[in-house]
């Protein structure tokens, strides 16, 4: 995975003069396991650079553009070549407008080490709008620059996940506390905005009290000439890193006293990784940098002043303060470094889907028609079983009905409801943060937003079941085996009712599974093997459950089938609704009717192919009919004709269906054992065990009775 770095203009990437952000990159780039594949750009006058791969963007001033303009286009050109996975942007979000414009398509980490409220490019709330939005992470160095980027957003933004703090980092060296000398420091720009006019005066006063003591000034400031001069005052100027570190090593209190507000404080925090007892002003993120230290209860020279005094005079407290710094340091390179490689590693998972992660007490987001506008008619479905699985396992099931939501969304602004549908489904993610979105028939729910939900939140797992017909000669052929393939590419699973080896159009590539239509517990409650009936077999069409009623229909094979068996049964008693002008029936009333039946025909749409069928094959087997079903749907592998009828054809199945039915005994003995079968090892909590372990590929030794490893 290739990954390019970004560098400011101008940020010299080299020990001569370096910034925080090359100091920061070269100081992680050490311990990354993505180094060998990492390249930083940037623009540097000095010939010396840091030891990692680079190259040097040059770039001169041009009459009408802009420096930083042309720095960014002919990174642009660099990149056409290079091709990255991922592009990591430092400090300057004003360039994500242009890169986005060229290289729309890559996966962009913007780190901020400033205010993002002081900095082209985030200042307005649109621009930070735009870059969460085309961002994959967002990482700030300070919790205080996170707040400052979320300021006036909306709620939505504040859960993100594409939100990260990463701090600073600093070396641990070993430090022998003997060594520390009588020194106080101060590392930074000689200015006001650095408190260097109130460390400069309050320092003057401690060494004209304390003979035995010296300070070291390191740092310059060319534009505010602020001096301050004593005989133990050294004023060192600009040193290199390495230089400032050895500093630290000897001093014992280390002074960082900004007026303005830090965004984080690398000064502050490479004190603290070096044993010296520090006093930081309590501004920005600075409190971050520190585990154990003072912080000022208010600017002024005299605070300065009586904190410095305080620590000098007791040796106790400062070798307190120093030893409890160094302890409870923990931001290494190597450990900000593991940080910025899981994020890395994370946008890894979303092309590479096949890292399993933990599947225990999931937060699943399932996504299908709850039915909520049709006040109960639709309860019982299969989505609402495979809901009541997962629950049962012990996750957290969120509902999200998404024919509920567009039907109230519709409107001229929003005519089909879809932007309200897949907005309220971004909101959703955001607060109740998935581990896993299964969508049942969700064909409006936007596969672009399904992988940007993906890239928000890396762990996160999506599939799909499916359980209308897929057979060529089947209704809606077509128009389903779009649906289907519509998200396959960003799905990690797909489950379906109909056997995936005998679907033509289902590659390897998309890991597809069986599943058979779940029975529930709570739902299939009747046992009709246990009474006597006065109907023979019960038979229902639905003419679309969204209708609910009967419509004209030009022509359906299962009428003819179900009028050519009636013909042929002269002396069995039918129950049948949805034709011959009987409306369907649904819900509680289905239940009453199928009650008084001793067999249900299992007849779907179209031709039979393997392991397909609708969704009555539960309401007819889960409630103790002996179920009829043509042997072409191979439901002789999962089971035997004492637990089902299998029919090869009209013929066959009118005589089987006489002697089921002068023969109480068989009728009910076929109808029990099915049940009991089917109840067993098809119910909805081993159908959602099932399609959680596949789907985060978690490897046990359960055994389905549908699935062949």
């Amino acid at each position: 995975m290739k990954i390019s770095i970004l560098l400011p203009f101008k940020e010299n990437f080299s020990p001569s003069y370096a910034g925080a952000v090359s100091l920061f990159i070269n100081d992680t780039l050490k311990f990354s396991k993505f180094k060998k594949n990492i390249t930083v750009f940037g623009y540097t006058d000095y010939k010396k650079k840091f030891r990692n791969k680079y190259i040097n963007i040059i770039t001169k001033k041009k009459l009408f553009q802009s420096q930083n303009k042309d720095y960014v286009n002919k990174f642009i050109n660099i990149e056409k070549k290079t091709n990255s996975k991922i592009i990591e942007l430092h400090n300057r979000p004003i360039y994500l407008k242009y890169l986005v414009k060229e290289l729309n398509e890559k996966n962009y980490i913007l780190y901020f080490h400033n205010d993002p409220l002081s900095m082209s490019g985030s200042k307005t709330i649109n621009e930070r709008i735009f870059l969460l939005n085309n961002c994959y992470r967002i990482i700030f160095n300070s919790n205080w620059s996170k707040k400052r980027f979320l300021q006036k957003m909306k709620s939505d933004a504040i859960n993100s996940e594409k939100l990260l703090v990463i701090n600073q980092s600093a070396t641990k060296n070993k430090i022998n506390f003997a060594s520390k000398k009588n020194i106080i420091t101060f590392v930074g720009k000689l200015n006001r905005s650095k408190g260097y006019d109130l460390f400069g005066k309050a320092i003057i006063k401690v060494l004209n009290n304390f003979n035995n003591w010296s300070a070291y000034v390191v740092g310059d400031e060319p534009r505010d000439k602020l001096e301050f001069n004593h005989p133990r005052l050294i004023k060192l100027g600009f040193k290199e890193h390495n230089d400032v570190i050895n500093i630290y090593k000897k001093t014992s209190i280390a002074v960082v006293c900004s007026r303005w507000e830090e965004p984080f404080g690398r000064t502050s925090l490479e004190a603290a990784a070096n044993g010296c007892a520090v006093i930081i002003s309590n501004k920005g993120g600075l409190p971050e940098t520190i585990t154990n230290g003072i912080i000022l209860k208010n600017l002024s020279v005299s605070e300065i002043y009586k904190n410095v005094k305080e620590l000098i005079n007791n040796s106790k407290i400062r070798n307190n303060y120093q030893t409890l710094s160094y302890k409870n340091f923990y931001l290494s390179h190597e450990y900000v470094s593991k940080q910025i490689d899981e994020v890395r590693n994370n946008l890894l998972k979303i092309y590479k889907p096949n890292l399993s992660i933990d599947a225990s007490n999931l937060r699943i987001l399932h996504i299908t028609n709850f039915n909520e506008r049709h006040n109960g008619r639709l309860f019982f479905n299969t989505g609402r079983r495979i809901n009541n699985g997962f629950i049962r396992l012990g996750h957290s099931v969120l509902e999200f009905s998404d024919r509920d939501i567009v039907s109230r969304g519709k409107s001229l602004r929003d005519f089909y409801g879809s932007s309200t549908l897949n907005d309220k489904l971004i909101k959703t993610c955001y607060h109740f943060r998935p581990d896993m979105i299964v969508l049942g028939h969700a064909d409006m729910v936007s596969k672009d937003v399904l992988l940007s939900l993906k890239k928000d939140y890396s762990n996160l797992k999506i599939t799909q079941w499916f359980l209308d017909p897929l057979n060529k000669e089947g209704p809606d052929y077509h128009k389903n085996k779009k649906r289907i393939l519509d998200k396959s590419e960003i799905l990690d699973t797909s489950f379906l009712t109909t056997s995936p080896d005998a679907i033509n159009f289902l590659s390897n590539k998309y890991k597809s599974f069986f599943i058979p239509n779940p029975a529930d517990q709570s739902m299939e409650i009747l046992n009709n093997f246990n009474k006597d009936c006065s109907n023979d077999v019960f038979f229902a069409l639905s003419h679309g459950v969204h209708r609910g009623k009967l419509k004209g229909r030009s022509s359906d094979d299962r009428e003819k089938f179900i009028k050519n068996l009636v013909q042929k049964c002269k002396n069995i008693r039918f129950d049948i609704f949805g034709m011959n002008n009987i409306q369907p029936i649904w819900a509680d009333q289905y239940f009453k009717n199928i009650s008084n039946s001793k067999m249900g025909l299992n007849l779907s749409r179209g031709t039979p192919i393997k392991y397909y069928s609708s969704d009555r094959i539960t309401q007819i087997i889960g409630n103790g009919l002996v179920t009829l079903i043509d042997e072409k749907t191979s439901y002789s592998d999962f089971f035997d004709e004492t637990e089902m009828v299998f029919y090869k054809n009209v013929s066959d199945l009118s005589e089987k269906i006489e002697r089921i039915s002068n023969d109480e005994r068989l009728r009910k003995s076929i109808g029990k054992k099915g049940k009991m079968k089917y109840m067993k090892y098809f119910n909805s909590t081993i159908v959602a065990d099932y399609i959680i372990n596949k789907t985060f590929e978690i490897k046990n030794n359960k055994k389905y009775l549908w699935h062949k490893p």
